[in-house]
C-alpha cells in the first residue's frame, strides 16, 4: 500500500487514536508498525481476532493486562551471561505473572464455553514459569530491593550490620549527651558521610574527638567528624558491607543466569503479551467507535451500510449506505462544493485500509468489504511549489503514476476528476480516465462538477450516477449520498432564495439548453420521489412499532382477564360454599331443637318428617361443581401437529398451532394474537386436511416439527441462508403450500439475499412482502408450485 495515499486518506490518524487504547509497550510498537494487508487469508485471521477479543470486552468488560514490561533486551543480556539489577528482576517476574493471569483468564473463557479459538491458540502459547517467578521475588520485592530471605548468608549479613550499626550509634549518641558536647557540638545527632558514622563538630573543637573529617558544611564552621573511639567499628561496619555486596551480586548473578536459561519461553511470553495486547488495543477501538466486523471478500464488493468517517465525531458525522462492485463498478458522484464528496470518497478509502488491517469498521452489522491489492487516491489540492507544478499538473501526475499501476484488484479514488483546466477538454479527459480504468476492472468512485459525466453514468453499463443532496430551502448540504440519482444545479433556486429578480432567472433559463432543463426536471423529480418513499417508509416503521407495542399490551391484557376471571370465578365458589355450610349448621341446629322438644313435650313430630325435612334442604342447596383444572383434567394424548386446531382452555378460546417452539410448548395463533402456551392447556379438536397429492403435513427431521415461519432476526448473513435452504426442503417434504421468512428490516442485507435466494428456486412459486397483519417487510411469505 503506497505511504502517500495512506497520509491522504488520514490512516495515520486512525494510529494516533489507536495507540492511546495500548496497554503496554509492545501494544503500542504493534500500533506504531501497523499496515493494512493485502492477502485475503491473513485479513480474514486478523478481523476474526479483533472479533473474538470485542466479545470477550463485551461479556467480561475488562481484561489482565496490567504490569507488563519489555523485557526483550533484559533476557536477551541474561543470555549472555550478564548479570541483572534488581529493578530489571522484578520487571521478569511482574511481566511472568502477568502472562500467566492472561492464560488463566482465557482458559476460564473457554471453559464457560466463549467462542475464542483465535485467543485461545495464543494462550496456548504461554509457558507458565511459576517456579522463575516465585524464585525472583523470594529475593527481590517489588521495589527493587533484595530481601534478607534471599539467602541464609545475607540474613547473617544483615543482623551483623544491625547490631553494629546499633552498637557504633550507641557510642556515638553517649557522646553527644554529654555536658561538654552542647558547647562543642553544632547539633546533638548522629548522621552519616561516606557511609561512615560521624557527629557534627565546630571549627574550633576539631581536635576534642580526633578521627576522621569526613566533610564541612557550606560556611566551614561544622565539620563532620568520625570520633577516633568508633573508627574501628565503623571499619568492622564496612567489612559487612562489601561481604553484604558481594552475597547480593551472587545472588543477582543466580538468578539472571535462571532467567537466561528460559530465554525461548520468556521471548515467547513477550511475542503473545504483545499480540494479545495489539488485539485487545483493537477492540476497545471499535467499543469506542460503535464499531462492526465488516465481511470481507476478494471480489472487489463494497457493501457498507449507514458507514460514517472515523475521523468525524459521531454526532456530527452524517451516515451513508454505500455499494459499488456487484451492479456497478464505478460510481460517479456530482454535487456542490462542502457537499460531503470527498467524505465519501475518504470513508469508503479510510474504511477499507482499515479493515484490510484488521481493524473493525465504523458501519452497521453486515456491511462487506473487498481486500484489495492495492488503493489509488487523488485527492485534494497537492500543488507541488518545489516542482512548479499547478494544480492540474500536479493532479495529473498522480493520475499518470495511478494509471500505470492499476489492475483488477485495485480501488481508485479520484476527487473532482479533470479540474483545473478548460471545463470541455477537462471532462473530455475524464471521460477518458474513467474508461481507461474501467477497462481494467478496477473499482473506482469520482467526483466532479462536469454535466457531461452525468451522462456517462447513463450511457455506460456497470457505470452508476450518485449525488449528495442539497437542501434549497435552508441553503446547506445534508451531507446524505444518493446512488442513483445525479447532482443537479441549484444555481436559479440558490439564486431565487437569495432575492435575485425573476426576470433574471427567467432569462438565464433562457440561455441554458433545453436537454440540460430535461435532465434538471428529472432529477428533481427523482429526488424528490426518493424523498417522499423514504418518509413513507419511516412512518411505515413507526407505525409497524406502534402496532407491535399494541400487540404485545393486547395479548398481556387477554392473558391478565382471564386470570382474573378464573380467581372471581373461584372466589363467588368458596362464599357461596360458605353461605350453603352456614346454613346448613343453622338447619341442623332447628332439626335438633324439634327433636328434643318432641322427646321432651310428646310433640307429633315424627323422625321420618325429620328425615324427609332434611334431605329436602341438601337438595335446595345449590350444588358446588368442583371445577376440574384443565391443566389436570384426563384427556386423550394427542401427538399435536402445525395446523391442528385446537382448544387453548386457560382462555377458553380456539386456536391453531403454528410451530412447537419448546418440549412442551406451543405457538398458537388465537385470532390475530400469537403466543407460547403450554402443551398440557391445549385440548385437539381436529386436524386440517391433507390433499391425497401431498404427503402428510407434519415431518419429523431430527426429532422436531416443521414450522410454518422461520425466523432469521440475529443471524449471520452465510448462517441464515444455510437455515433457509434447509427449511424450505423440510417445508416442501411437510407438504406446506406456503410458509413466511421472518428476517426483520434492519439494514434490508439479510432480506435482500433471502429473496434472492427464493428467487432462483425451482420449488419456488412466489414470494411477496407480508400483509400489515403479517409483519410487513421485515415477513416473505413463500408460495410453491
Amino acid at each position: 500500500m503506497q505511504q502517500r495515499v495512506m497520509k491522504v486518506l488520514e490512516f495515520h490518524k486512525i494510529k494516533e487514536q489507536l495507540i492511546d487504547f495500548a496497554s503496554s509497550s509492545f501494544g503500542r510498537e504493534k500500533v506504531s508498525k501497523l499496515t493494512p494487508s493485502t492477502d485475503f487469508e491473513q485479513v480474514v485471521k486478523m478481523q476474526e481476532e479483533t472479533d473474538e477479543a470485542v466479545k470477550v470486552l463485551r461479556i467480561k468488560g475488562n481484561i489482565p493486562l496490567g504490569g507488563i514490561f519489555d523485557i526483550r533486551p533484559q533476557i536477551k543480556r541474561a543470555s549472555i551471561g550478564s548479570m541483572l539489577n534488581p529493578q530489571e528482576l522484578n520487571q521478569v517476574s511482574t511481566t511472568i505473572h502477568a502472562s500467566r493471569q492472561m492464560k488463566k483468564f482465557i482458559e476460564t473463557l473457554v471453559e464457560e464455553e466463549i467462542e475464542i479459538p483465535q485467543l485461545n491458540r495464543y494462550a496456548e502459547k504461554i509457558i507458565v514459569l511459576a517456579e522463575l517467578e516465585q524464585s525472583i521475588r523470594g529475593a527481590v520485592d517489588e521495589g527493587g530491593e533484595v530481601l534478607d530471605s534471599a539467602s541464609i548468608t545475607l540474613r547473617s549479613l544483615r543482623n551483623q550490620l544491625r547490631t553494629k550499626e546499633a552498637r557504633v550509634r550507641e557510642r556515638l549518641e553517649s557522646m553527644i549527651r554529654s555536658s561538654s558536647a552542647q558547647k562543642m557540638l553544632s547539633d546533638a545527632i548522629v548522621t552519616i558521610r561516606n557511609d561512615r558514622f560521624v557527629i557534627p563538630v565546630k571549627q574550633e573543637y576539631r581536635g576534642h574527638y580526633g578521627g576522621i573529617i569526613h566533610d564541612q558544611s557550606s560556611s566551614g564552621q561544622t565539620l563532620f567528624i568520625e570520633p577516633q573511639a568508633i573508627v574501628q567499628l565503623n571499619n568492622e561496619l564496612q567489612n559487612i558491607r562489601v561481604k553484604e555486596q558481594q552475597e547480593i551480586e551472587k545472588i543477582l548473578i543466580e538468578l539472571s543466569s535462571m532467567v537466561g536459561e528460559h530465554f525461548n519461553e520468556l521471548a515467547t511470553i513477550c511475542y503473545v503479551l504483545g499480540e494479545l495486547d495489539f488485539l485487545f488495543t483493537k477492540a476497545r477501538f471499535a467499543q469506542k467507535m460503535k464499531a462492526s466486523k465488516p465481511k470481507m471478500n476478494n471480489k472487489g464488493m463494497i457493501k457498507l451500510y449507514k458507514a460514517r468517517h472515523p475521523l468525524i465525531p459521531i454526532d456530527e458525522v452524517v451516515a451513508n449506505d454505500i455499494f459499488i462492485g456487484e451492479d456497478f463498478s464505478t460510481i460517479v458522484i456530482t454535487g456542490p462544493n462542502t457537499g460531503g464528496k470527498t467524505v465519501t470518497l475518504k470513508t469508503v478509502g479510510l474504511c477499507t485500509l482499515m479493515a484490510q488491517a484488521g481493524l473493525q469498521v465504523p458501519a452497521l452489522d453486515g456491511s462487506e468489504l473487498a481486500v484489495f491489492g492495492a488503493v489509488y487516491a487523488d485527492i485534494g489540492d497537492e500543488q507541488s511549489i518545489e516542482q512548479s507544478l499547478s494544480t492540474f499538473s500536479s493532479h495529473m501526475v498522480n493520475i499518470v503514476d495511478i494509471l500505470n499501476h492499476v489492475s483488477f484488484d485495485s480501488l481508485v479514488l479520484f476527487d473532482e476528476l479533470g479540474a483545473g483546466t478548460d471545463p470541455q477538454e477537462g471532462a473530455a479527459l475524464a471521460i477518458s480516465i474513467l474508461d481507461e480504468v474501467y477497462k481494467c476492472g478496477a473499482r473506482v468512485i469520482a467526483t466532479t462538477h462536469y454535466p457531461e459525466l452525468k451522462a456517462y453514468g447513463y450511457n455506460r453499463e456497470g457505470v452508476i450516477n450518485a449525488s449528495v443532496e442539497f437542501n434549497v430551502e435552508t441553503l446547506t448540504p445534508t451531507y446524505k449520498l444518493l446512488i442513483g440519482v445525479p447532482g443537479r444545479s441549484n444555481a436559479f433556486e440558490i439564486s431565487k432564495r437569495l432575492g435575485l429578480k425573476e426576470s433574471v432567472i427567467e432569462t438565464s433559463r433562457a440561455h441554458v439548453s433545453a436537454e440540460s432543463n430535461q435532465v434538471d426536471t428529472m432529477i428533481a423529480s427523482i429526488e424528490e420521489s426518493k424523498w417522499q418513499a423514504e418518509k413513507e417508509l419511516e412512518d411505515a416503521h413507526d407505525l409497524l412499532k406502534q402496532s407491535e407495542m399494541l400487540h404485545r399490551d393486547l395479548q398481556k391484557q387477554m392473558i391478565e382477564f382471564y386470570e382474573q376471571k378464573d380467581k372471581m370465578k373461584e372466589k363467588a365458589k368458596e362464599k357461596a360454599a360458605k353461605i350453603v355450610d352456614q346454613a346448613k349448621m343453622e338447619a341442623e341446629e332447628v332439626i335438633r331443637e324439634l327433636r328434643k322438644l318432641r322427646l321432651e313435650k310428646n310433640a307429633e313430630v315424627k323422625e321420618h318428617e325429620l328425615i324427609e325435612a332434611r334431605k329436602r334442604l341438601n337438595e335446595a342447596a345449590p350444588k358446588q361443581h368442583v371445577s376440574k383444572n384443565p391443566l389436570t383434567s384426563k384427556r386423550t394424548k394427542h401427538m399435536y401437529q402445525p395446523g391442528d386446531e385446537v382448544k387453548v382452555l386457560t382462555f377458553n378460546q380456539k386456536g391453531s398451532l403454528v410451530e412447537k417452539v419448546s418440549e412442551d410448548e406451543w405457538q398458537v395463533q388465537i385470532g390475530i394474537l400469537k403466543m407460547k402456551v403450554s402443551e398440557k392447556n391445549l385440548e385437539y379438536i381436529k386436524s386440517p386436511k391433507v390433499t391425497e397429492t401431498r404427503p402428510i403435513a407434519t415431518v419429523k427431521g431430527k426429532d422436531f416439527h416443521v414450522g410454518l415461519e422461520l425466523d432469521l432476526r440475529g443471524e449471520r448473513y452465510e448462517d441464515a441462508l444455510l437455515k433457509v435452504e434447509k427449511y424450505i426442503d423440510d417445508a416442501l417434504l411437510a407438504g406446506y403450500p406456503r410458509v413466511s421468512i421472518i428476517h426483520g428490516k434492519g439494514t434490508g442485507a439479510l432480506r435482500q439475499g433471502v429473496q434472492e435466494y427464493l428467487r432462483n428456486h425451482r420449488s419456488v412459486k412466489n414470494i411477496r412482502f407480508g400483509a400489515a397483519t403479517e409483519g410487513g417487510t421485515g415477513v416473505t411469505i413463500v408460495e410453491f408450485k
